[in-house]
């Protein structure tokens, strides 16, 4: 009687230890960890460190606040004077609110770079040959606000636009 009590506190406290560490999550410095409750967001974002979530009930999504360097392939276009050109840039960002990241768009990084690709010819179009020649920095200037504008809603800040190659 006493040894079967035994083995069933014992295989409770084992079932136990195991849900109780089936919710434990380490988030690392360079992220940020956001709770889905039942898919609704939970209104504290998790920072560095141990947490704990509730096994089968919360879903933590991890994003990385680090700058993140994002290279844009060449877009052709024709400028203003009619000269067909391909220009690429990198555009360089970081995540400055996790919960927007995840719940306002789908994927943030395929979003910023969309933007950037749609605005590139954009700025390609409006543009004459000399002007994406020699000013570099305004035409980078007016890109990061263009990128920049959607993007604040996505939780993302635009660091730095720069044209690689005309």
């Amino acid at each position: 009687m006493v040894e079967e009590l035994v083995v069933a506190g014992v295989s409770v406290a084992s079932v136990g230890l195991v849900y109780v560490m089936a919710g434990a999550r380490v988030v690392k410095q360079y992220e940020r960890g956001v709770v889905l409750r039942l898919g609704r967001l939970l209104p504290e974002v998790r920072g560095p460190g141990f947490t704990m979530t509730v096994p089968f009930v919360d879903r933590l999504r991890k994003v990385n606040i680090q700058i993140v360097t994002l290279p844009i392939p060449a877009q052709e276009g024709i400028t203003r004077d009619n000269v067909t050109v391909r220009v690429d840039a990198v555009v360089y960002f970081k995540v400055v609110e996790a919960a927007d990241a995840i719940m306002q768009v789908e994927d943030y990084r395929f979003a910023v770079s969309q933007m950037a690709q749609t605005s590139l010819r954009s700025i390609i179009g409006k543009s004459d040959l000399d002007d994406l020649l020699s000013n570099r920095e305004k035409l980078n200037q007016g890109l990061e606000l263009m990128i920049d504008s959607p993007a604040i809603g996505w939780g993302v800040q635009i660091d730095r636009v720069e044209i690689k190659d005309v």
